[in-house]
């Protein structure tokens, strides 16, 4: 049976950018850890990134949800231009935040914006973090799929592991498979079949089996114990 967990409000603000969220630790003591973090439109308090959260920290991965510091100076909003290489950065803080408190493997993990400045920064810096989880990678603009955000792609040298839907409008399956083909590490795709952008979670809406699929999945291209 999987460890009980608990969940805490967390800041450093002795980092720059401040590391702000919330924090699962699971009832044994801490080996790896879980990064995640939201789109341009969410926050740490999204409910997949929640459901997340307590199914890995429930199986002994210590998980911080942090807000990104564009949503830490505005409460809504998306990012603005700029914003990108500050996000990065805050990413950057949050893994040393995570890395005082588990000694093992840091994964990256992040929705749709947050995610693609994951794995821009993990191409820009090979070895910061052990593996990436990628909920709904933002491909191209909705309408633009000749605007491909893959440049970075053939630099990641890092396993990563991509959850899709398959009514994503910002890309289909099968420019997902394709884009994944420039990525020299490990890689796999979930499909969510009949689920767009949200993956399933929007308002009251929750995708209840998916947190689960998503475990499993990890668990095997990664090997957590």
């Amino acid at each position: 049976m999987a460890p009980d967990s608990a969940v805490e409000s967390f800041q450093d603000t002795t980092l720059d950018p401040p590391v702000r969220g919330f924090l699962h630790r699971p009832s044994s003591p801490l080996e790896d850890g879980l990064i995640l973090t939201h789109g341009a439109g969410g926050n740490s308090r999204g409910p997949l990134l929640i459901a997340l959260a307590e199914l890995f920290s429930a199986n002994g991965v210590a998980v911080l949800r942090c807000d990104l510091p564009f949503r830490q100076a505005r409460s809504f909003g998306p990012p603005r231009p700029g914003d990108a290489a500050r996000d990065r950065q805050g990413l950057k803080t949050a893994i040393s935040a995570l890395r005082k408190m588990a000694p093992g493997r840091i994964f990256l993990g992040g929705q749709s914006y947050g995610g693609r400045q994951a794995t821009m920064l993990c191409a820009d810096e090979p070895g910061l973090a052990d593996g990436l989880l990628l909920l709904s990678y933002p491909l191209h603009a909705p309408g633009k799929p000749d605007q491909l955000r893959t440049q970075h792609l053939p630099r990641l040298t890092v396993p990563a592991l991509f959850v899709h839907g398959m009514r994503d409008p910002f890309g289909s399956i099968e420019e997902m498979k394709s884009a994944l083909k420039l990525i020299p590490a490990r890689t796999s795709l979930i499909p969510v079949e009949g689920e767009g952008h949200d993956l399933g979670f929007k308002g009251k809406k929750r995708r209840d089996d998916l947190p689960a699929i998503i475990w499993a999945e990890f668990n095997n291209l990664f090997g957590v114990p």
